[in-house]
């Protein structure tokens, strides 16, 4: 039987494959409905077909699949579906015309052109959009597929993954836009390559993706979290212990990923890769050598991993203390180090260059210690499912686990902000056995493992401990809660509906 990620997107008729039954799919049948009403307003058509991406709580592995390292996250409920019709070859206008349901977002208008380039200085919701259209064309012309002349699009999206949360509200809408647009033109393609595809997508907008969060909101199984491999893309399903539930709580700071990209996300990038050359060079590789061939941490992983043998270890982290200062270095310390300036290294990467322009240091230690032990800890996770360990135990452990990476990602990788810090703690003081920021962090969402029997009680205490001030301040209203702290089960990935 061919793995998971080998086969296409499923094509579903009916909603309940993907929404279940009960309370679940009545308003997934209400928000179809609605959605498709709102299409025939706008344009004046009903839509061809449907597209459906899941957002995602990553439970371990935080900025390290840029890495080339293991991820664990689990679709969650939450998603974007994409309305979509393609025009008749004969109709006039080609545009590509993409709406919203909701009101806070205005109509995008743009030319039916692939090759268009994205205004990254004008940054508008639909640019999201033609990511996907833009990969779309690209990935065709690469397998080799006649699209023929472009063609106008008509979509109506409809997204419940709150934005800026940390749950890829980003990467749920760029999979579901690319995924409504292959249907249209009657296409689909294994999961793995959409997964892939997707996450060059992304990198239309500015961020220098991963792969994460792309490769569960397409490969997702429901009940399932997935132990997501890079290089080549591979899903592994991971079975959680009955008796924990994991609950996701907004921190109502929102994490602007995508302009904020020059000094948080992509800043953290480009340490790395500084960080893995000067390692690289410090264990032995030539400088020439160094810059061409080392792109990530785990290209010198093994060089690590041999020097922490010679001193009875088998942990990358030796080298790093050994060879890196943990003071900051500056561009002058690293170009001395190299012998090449960082500017001719990042020369083909605006992205890279926008934040040599913005940094000041460089904290390579503390990225590159983050890194590895974060890696380790994601097949901890992994291995404390699997094992003989009793429920309790397992709990603990991965409780543990999720609070070694919450203290990594903030003193270490310094992606937390003082509201993160505040909702961690306040979960903890509930009973959380372990809790932690999720998503790329700055703002956005923690989750926190809760033991089954006290999640609504739990929820509660977080209502009167950290939002009740927030809602009469007026951040948040108090009916809106529930967009803002829930439990979630593992939910389904991507899928495709035609009626």
């Amino acid at each position: 039987m061919a793995r998971h990620e080998e086969l296409p997107i499923p094509i579903y008729s009916t909603l309940e494959p993907v929404y279940g039954d009960g309370s679940q799919v009545e308003e997934a049948q209400l928000r179809f409905d609605n959605l498709k009403s709102k299409f025939i307003d706008v344009f004046g058509h009903p839509p061809d077909i449907y597209a459906r991406s899941p957002g995602r709580v990553n439970l371990i592995g935080e900025h390290i699949d840029y890495e080339g390292y293991s991820v664990l996250p689990m679709a969650i409920r939450q998603d974007t579906i994409v309305a979509i019709r393609k025009h008749d070859a004969g109709e006039s206008e080609k545009l590509l015309r993409i709406a919203n349901v909701s009101e806070k977002y205005s109509i995008c208008t743009y030319p039916a052109d692939p090759n268009q380039d994205i205004d990254l200085n004008n940054h508008r919701w639909g640019h999201y959009f033609i990511c996907g259209y833009k990969g779309y064309y690209e990935f065709a012309k690469s397998r080799g597929l006649d699209v023929g002349e472009p063609v106008g699009l008509d979509a109506m999206v409809d997204g419940t993954v709150p934005t800026g949360s940390g749950l890829s509200s980003s990467a749920a809408f760029v999979c579901s836009s690319t995924i409504a647009i292959m249907a249209a033109f009657d296409a689909n393609f294994p999961k793995k390559e959409i997964a892939q595809l997707t996450c060059e997508c992304e990198r239309h907008i500015g961020t220098q993706s991963g792969g994460m969060d792309q490769a569960i909101s397409v490969m997702a199984q429901s009940g399932f979290a997935e132990l997501i491999d890079f290089n080549p893309i591979r899903a592994t399903d991971v079975q959680l212990p009955a008796g924990g539930s994991f609950v996701i709580a907004h921190s109502l700071a929102e994490s602007q990923k995508a302009v904020t990209a020059a000094t948080n996300y992509n800043n953290r990038v480009v340490e790395c890769r500084l960080a893995a050359i000067v390692l690289g060079i410090k264990l032995g590789i030539n400088p020439q050598e160094a810059i061409s061939t080392v792109k990530t941490l785990s290209d010198v992983e093994g060089l690590c991993i041999t020097f922490a043998g010679s001193h009875g270890s088998s942990d990358p982290v030796i080298a790093v203390k050994e060879f890196l200062s943990e003071d900051p270095y500056t561009a002058e310390d690293i170009e001395k180090i190299i012998e090449e300036n960082l500017h001719s290294i990042f020369a083909n990467s605006p992205s890279s260059l926008d934040v040599l322009k913005a940094a000041k240091h460089y904290k390579l230690f503390q990225r590159a210690s983050h890194v590895y032990s974060e890696a380790k800890r994601v097949h901890a996770f992994k291995d404390t499912v699997s094992s003989n360990l009793s429920e309790e135990d397992k709990l603990k452990k991965l409780g543990d686990l999720m609070n070694g990476s919450h203290y990594s990602c903030s003193v270490l990788y310094e992606c937390s902000c003082p509201e993160l810090e505040e909702l961690v703690k306040v979960c903890r003081d509930n009973g959380a056995l372990g809790a932690r920021l999720t998503g790329a962090g700055w703002g956005g969402c923690a989750v926190a493992l809760v033991k089954e029997p006290i999640v609504p009680q739990f929820i509660l205490n977080l209502k009167e401990q950290f939002y009740q001030s927030r809602i009469e301040k007026g951040v948040i209203d108090n009916n809106d809660l529930g967009l803002y702290v829930f439990a979630s089960k593992p939910s389904s990935g991507a899928a495709i509906f035609k009626f």
